[in-house]
């Protein structure tokens, strides 16, 4: 599906902001097996894990605030909602267990998404491309580097939010025109609406496991902003 038409070879060089987690590699598939091994841990009497879930999604929300993104805020997010829904204190035993949850996803190796680097190579000779992302700068740097794709990138930029501010200072540090600039990526929270709302286009790509902190409604494009919607992130060769 696209809600626009395609940005042909006559529109010139354009600038491509790309997404990292869940976009270029597998991230939250990871998370949401810890999430599964913490509720089965847990494994509370009164509170269904649905409702486990909920109060750790509050959990998280708070923990962003103070912690920011990545392992070390979602480590501390599984401590504080066991802490909140157990009857028993959180010995140093159950903490490391709680820890070693966590540490099983900095093991993971780098998945690299179906398509992702045939199709990079393919738009970084047309096109000036930025890695664009948001969290923990030594961690995301080192998925970077592990994931094998740095080469496309003529930059890598680690934000700690991605919102309109992050959006705004981007495109003035480097002069970034609105209309040839695309962010790209599965987030409507953190990608594509924000991206929006500071006049750049956006690509949205969906992905069936994009974390539900990061759901949100699509705004639309308003002129002349553009958005486009992909199936799959090998498409953009059909439209770069």
């Amino acid at each position: 599906m696209e809600t626009m038409p395609h940005p042909s070879p006559a529109n010139g060089r354009q600038t491509l902001l790309i997404d990292a987690d869940d976009t270029l590699w597998e991230n939250n598939i990871y998370f949401e097996r810890a999430i599964a091994n913490f509720i089965s841990f847990q494994n509370h009497r009164e509170y269904s894990a649905a409702q486990v879930r909920e109060v750790l999604n509050q959990v998280e929300r708070e923990c962003i605030l103070s912690h920011g993104y990545g392992l070390h805020s979602f480590a501390h997010a599984l401590a504080q909602t066991f802490e909140r829904l157990a009857v028993e204190p959180l010995t140093p035993t159950l903490h490391e267990t709680i820890s070693g949850i966590t540490a099983a996803i900095a093991e993971q190796p780098i998945e690299v998404c179906f398509g992702v680097p045939e199709t990079l190579s393919y738009l970084a000779e047309r096109h000036q491309l930025i890695l664009l992302t948001k969290g923990a700068i030594a961690e995301q740097s080192g998925k970077v580097e592990r994931s094998g794709l740095q080469q496309y990138f003529s930059a890598v930029e680690i934000v700690a939010e991605k919102d309109l501010a992050a959006y705004q200072a981007l495109a003035a540090k480097r002069g970034l025109a609105g209309l040839s600039t695309w962010m790209i990526g599965n987030s409507p929270k953190s990608d594509i609406n924000p991206a929006l709302a500071a006049g750049l286009n956006a690509v949205w790509v969906p992905h069936g496991n994009t974390w539900i902190l990061e759901h949100e409604e699509i705004a639309p494009a308003r002129p002349p902003s553009r958005l486009l919607i992909l199936e799959s992130f090998a498409q953009l060769r059909n439209h770069f």
